[in-house]
C-alpha cells in the first residue's frame, strides 16, 4: 500500500518542516557545507537538512520538534519521548546517566548491546549480570526470568535499576510484564532496551510494547522495523521513577548538537505512519513471514524459530540439521542481491519490515531454500552463540578498567588478567568479555569458536585474538 508522504504532513510537524524546507529551496548561510548543492559530492547529501536554521529556526521557535516528540509519547502510552539521531547507541547511553550515580549498583542482563555497557562506563555504574535462559533444542537465547531478577535484586538491595534487552537479537520475548513487578517490588525502574520492537504492540498478533507491559523506560530503533533513517531511534520513558529533567539533560549530554533534520522527519514520519496504517501494513507482512516460515519447515533439517515467544515478523532459521554452511549460504543470497541481517555457520537471521511485500520475501525464501539444498552436508549438532554461553567473572569496576593502565599480552597468557577491553562477536554485538571482567578459558574458548563460525570479533584491539589488552 504505497503512502504519499505529503499524506502524513498534517500529523507529523518535523516532516511538514522538511518537506517545507525543500519545496521553499532556500539559499542558506548556514551548515551543512554542501548549502543543498548536488553537483559537488552527488545526490549523497540529498535531503539533507539540519535541524537548526533547517527544519527549525536557530531558536528552534518553531517547536517542531517538541510537537513530534509529544505525540510519538501519546502514541507509545508514555510520559515523556526524545528522539535520537544516534541510534539505540545513543540511547542506551542516556538511560544509563539518567537513573543512576556514579559509583551505584545496577542489574542488567548480560543479552545487552555493547552501547549498555559503554553506558555503564560513562555514568560509572556497576553491573550485577542476570543471564537468560536458554533453549537447549536451538541454542538460542529466551528471556530473562523474573525469578532471576528478584533475586538479583534481594541480594544487591543498593541497586538503583533493571536494563534488559527484550526482543532478543533473534526475535525471542520474554516476560517483561513480570520484570516489571520484579523491579517495583523494589521500587526501581525498568529500562528496557527494545530496538528490535518499534513494531510491538500495534497489532493483536503482536506482543505488547515495554511501556505497555509496565516497564518505565524503552529504546526502540525506528531503523529496524519501520521505514526510518538509519540512527533513527526513540526514547519513552514514564516518571513515576525517571526524573525527566535528568533524562533531558543526559540526552543531551550524549547527543550531536547538529542533529541531522532528516532521520528526525523520518522518525516523525514514521510514527505518523504507524498510527494511521500500522495495524494493515504489520497485518500484511505478519501474513507473508507466516507463509514464508511454512515453506521453510518444509525443508528437511531446517528449523524455524517460531512460536507465540518469538516475533512474528523475524525469519531465523538454524542450519545445523541441514549440514549446511550458513557462510555459504549467505554468498548464494549476496550473489543473487539478497543480503540478510547475519549469517554464520549455523543461524541466518533475516529482517522482515513494513517495506516488504510478499514478492520481496518470496525471492528470499526460494533462493534460501535452493542455497540449503545445494550446501547440503553431514548434520551437526547445536551449538548456540558464545554470547550466551560464558558466565561473566567480575573483577572490577568497568569504569575502572576502562581507564586504567593497559598492556597487551599473547591471549595464552590473558587467562586469569582482567580485561581492559570489550570484546564481542558480531552482530549482534553482545560482549562475551567485558571491561573489568577476569578472562577466563572458557571466554577464550567461545570467542574462538565465534570466529571459527565465521562472526566477526567485534571492539577488540586485536580482532584476531591473538592478543588481549589487559589492566596493568
Amino acid at each position: 500500500m504505497p503512502t504519499d508522504p505529503r499524506e502524513l504532513r498534517c500529523d507529523a510537524p518535523l516532516l511538514d518542516a522538511w518537506l517545507r524546507f525543500q519545496e521553499a529551496e532556500p539559499t542558506p548561510f548556514t551548515i551543512p557545507g554542501h548549502k543543498q548543492r548536488h553537483d559537488l559530492v552527488g545526490d549523497v547529501v540529498a535531503g539533507d537538512v539540519p535541524l537548526y536554521a533547517g527544519l527549525d529556526t536557530m531558536k528552534l521557535t518553531g517547536g517542531v520538534l517538541a510537537d513530534a516528540e509529544a505525540r510519538a509519547a501519546r502514541l507509545w502510552g508514555a510520559d515523556v519521548c526524545r528522539f535520537s539521531t544516534g541510534g539505540a547507541t545513543h540511547a542506551n547511553q542516556a538511560l544509563a546517566l539518567a537513573v543512576a550515580g556514579d559509583g551505584d549498583t545496577v542489574v542488567v542482563s548480560r543479552t545487552l548491546h555493547r552501547s549498555m555497557l559503554l553506558g555503564l562506563v560513562l555514568a560509572g555504574l556497576t553491573p550485577v549480570w542476570v543471564r537468560p535462559e536458554v533453549d537447549s533444542a536451538t541454542g538460542l537465547p529466551m528471556g530473562v526470568a523474573p525469578a532471576a531478577v528478584a533475586r538479583a535484586l534481594a541480594e544487591n538491595p543498593d541497586a538503583r535499576a533493571v536494563f534488559v534487552g527484550d526482543p532478543s537479537y533473534v526475535g525471542t520475548v520474554g516476560d517483561v510484564a513480570g520484570l516489571a513487578e520484579a523491579a517495583h517490588a523494589h521500587d526501581v525502574p525498568l529500562v528496557v532496551d527494545a530496538a528490535w520492537a518499534a513494531h510491538f504492540g500495534f497489532h493483536e498478533a503482536l506482543p505488547a510494547h515495554a511501556i505497555q507491559l509496565g516497564a518505565d523506560a524503552m529504546i526502540t530503533s525506528a531503523h529496524k522495523t519501520l521505514p526510518a533513517w538509519s540512527q533513527a531511534a526513540l526514547v519513552l520513558a514514564r516518571t513515576e521513577r525517571i526524573d525527566p529533567a535528568r533524562l533531558d539533560a543526559a540526552v543531551e549530554a550524549t547527543a550531536t548538537t547538529s542533529p541531522a533534520g532528516a532521520i528526525l522527519a523520518s522518525i516523525d514520519a514514521s510514527r505518523a505512519l504507524l498510527a494511521r496504517d500500522g495495524e494493515t501494513l504489520l497485518g500484511a507482512i505478519i501474513e507473508v513471514t507466516r507463509r514464508a516460515r511454512e515453506r521453510l519447515r518444509a525443508v528437511p533439517g531446517l528449523v524455524v524459530l517460531d512460536g507465540p515467544d518469538v516475533d512474528p515478523v523475524k525469519l531465523v532459521v538454524l542450519l545445523s540439521g541441514t549440514g549446511a554452511d550458513g557462510n555459504l549460504v549467505e554468498q548464494d543470497l549476496l550473489t543473487a542481491g539478497l543480503p540478510v541481517e547475519s549469517a554464520d555457520r549455523d543461524v541466518v537471521i533475516a529482517m522482515v519490515s513494513l517495506a516488504d511485500t510478499g514478492q520481496t520475501v518470496g525471492a528470499l525464501v526460494a533462493e534460501l531454500v535452493a542455497s540449503v539444498e545445494r550446501r547440503r552436508g553431514i548434520p551437526r549438532p547445536v551449538v548456540g552463540p558464545a554470547s550466551y554461553r560464558v558466565e561473566p567473572v567480575s573483577a572490577i569496576p568497568p569504569r575502572q578498567a576502562f581507564f586504567a593502565p593497559a598492556e597487551t599480552v599473547a591471549a595464552r597468557d590473558a587467562v586469569g588478567r582482567v580485561s581492559a577491553e570489550l570484546v564481542a562477536p558480531y552482530p549482534p554485538g553482545i560482549p562475551v568479555l567485558a571491561p573489568g571482567e577476569e578472562i577466563t578459558r572458557d571466554a577464550l574458548d567461545a570467542l574462538g569458536q565465534a570466529r571459527a563460525a565465521g562472526l566477526r570479533i567485534a571492539y577488540a584491539a586485536d580482532p584476531t585474538l591473538a592478543t588481549l589488552r589487559v589492566t596493568a
